[in-house]
C-alpha cells in the first residue's frame, strides 16, 4: 500500500481524550498496515523535554520539539500523530508553518466541567486547591483551534466514533492509499 506522511496534531484539555484517541487512531493505521508514530505530550516530556518547565516558554520549546521529530517522521512517510495540549495558536501555527507535510489539526474538544470529572491524574483538583500554579485551563488559558481539520467532541462521541472521524478526514485529504 502507498501511504503519505503527514502530521495528526491532536490539541485539547488534559484529559480530553488525546492520548487514548491517538492511540486508539495509531492502533487502527498499524492494522492496515501504515507505518505510524505517536508522540505523547507526557512522554516526549519526560524523555525529550525533561528539565522544561511549564512557563509559556518552556511549553513553547517542548511544542517546537515534538513539531520537530513529527516532521522527520511525516516526511519519510510516516503519520506522525501528537497528542500534547498545545495550549497556544501561535505556536501551533508556528509549527504548522514549517511542517514539510501534510499538517492535520484535530481538536480534541472536551469541556472544562467533562474533563475535571475524569481528571484521573487530579491535576485540576490540585491547580484548583493552588498547588499547581500554572495549569491549563484553571490559571493558563487554552487557545482553542480557530479552523481545525478534525473537530473530536469526546465528552459526547465514543472512541470509535472519534477515530472514523480522523480516519475519514485522512482518506478524504488521500493520505490513505486504499484503506
Amino acid at each position: 500500500m502507498q501511504q503519505h506522511g503527514c502530521i495528526l496534531w491532536f490539541t485539547g484539555l488534559s484529559g480530553a481524550g488525546k492520548s487514548t484517541l491517538s492511540e486508539a487512531v495509531a492502533r487502527e493505521l498499524r492494522a492496515q498496515g501504515v507505518a505510524v508514530e505517536v508522540l505523547d505530550g507526557d512522554e516526549v516530556r519526560e524523555n525529550l523535554s525533561k528539565g522544561l518547565s511549564f512557563s509559556k516558554e518552556d511549553r513553547d520549546t517542548n511544542v517546537r520539539r515534538i513539531a520537530f521529530v513529527a516532521n522527520l517522521l511525516a516526511k519519510h512517510g510516516v503519520i506522525a500523530i501528537t497528542a500534547a495540549i498545545s495550549p497556544y495558536r501561535a505556536i501551533r501555527a508556528e509549527a504548522r508553518a514549517k511542517s514539510q507535510a501534510p499538517f492535520i489539526e484535530v481538536f480534541v474538544d472536551a469541556p472544562l466541567a467533562v474533563v475535571e470529572a475524569r481528571d484521573v491524574k487530579g491535576l485540576y483538583k490540585k491547580a484548583r486547591a493552588g498547588e499547581i500554579p500554572v495549569f491549563t485551563g484553571i490559571s493558563d488559558p487554552y487557545e482553542a483551534p480557530l479552523a481545525p481539520e478534525v473537530t473530536v467532541k469526546t465528552g459526547e462521541e465514543s472512541i470509535a466514533q472519534s477515530t472514523s472521524k480522523v480516519l475519514e478526514h485522512l482518506r478524504h485529504a488521500g493520505l490513505l492509499g486504499s484503506v
